[in-house]
């Protein structure tokens, strides 16, 4: 299978569920930055398992046709229940989500004949650039979102002037 915009739009979607996935998992608030980067997330994750329909090893769908349903159900149900705030059913279809393309991708990357190994061997120089400017811009959406620190402005006493 040649590298047609639909696989190489894939893949940079799948890379960037990879990254993001984690800033929301491990983060300790849930703010206005995690509804941001979960919906860019859920949009990516959507997108990798909507189009992995159209990428078809010789005209057949294989097990990895089968998860990417499963995971349109367990996204949306991780959506619904965020929704509805229920946030143990949320993180559970979340990460669950997050671990199953995490498996799948392991699977793609090191299954010889698929593509991502090709390329890696013909190309590494792309797999690098593509895998730092995923990287580069995940960073810089999660910078545009996260919550400002506050400064403490605090007044001295003998002279009522301001500091920071």
């Amino acid at each position: 299978m040649d590298w047609s915009p639909l696989l190489a739009a894939h893949v940079i979607a799948a890379l960037y569920v990879l990254v993001l996935g984690p800033l929301n998992i491990l983060r300790r608030r849930r703010d206005r930055t995690h509804r941001i980067i979960g919906y860019t997330w859920v949009s990516a994750m959507y997108f990798v398992c909507i189009s992995s329909f159209w990428i078809v090893t010789d005209g057949h769908f294989s097990w990895l046709h089968g998860l990417s349903a499963f995971t349109i159900v367990t996204v949306t149900l991780g959506l619904v229940s965020a929704i509805r705030r229920n946030i143990i059913a949320h993180r559970a279809n979340m990460i669950g989500s997050y671990i199953g393309i995490a498996i799948a991708f392991v699977f793609a990357a090191t299954a010889p004949g698929r593509a991502i190994p090709r390329l890696l061997a013909n190309d590494p120089g792309t797999a690098v650039v593509v895998s730092v400017l995923v990287l580069l811009t995940a960073g810089g959406l999660y910078l545009a979102v996260r919550p400002q620190r506050k400064k403490i402005i605090t007044r001295s006493i003998t002279t009522g002037k301001a500091r920071v």
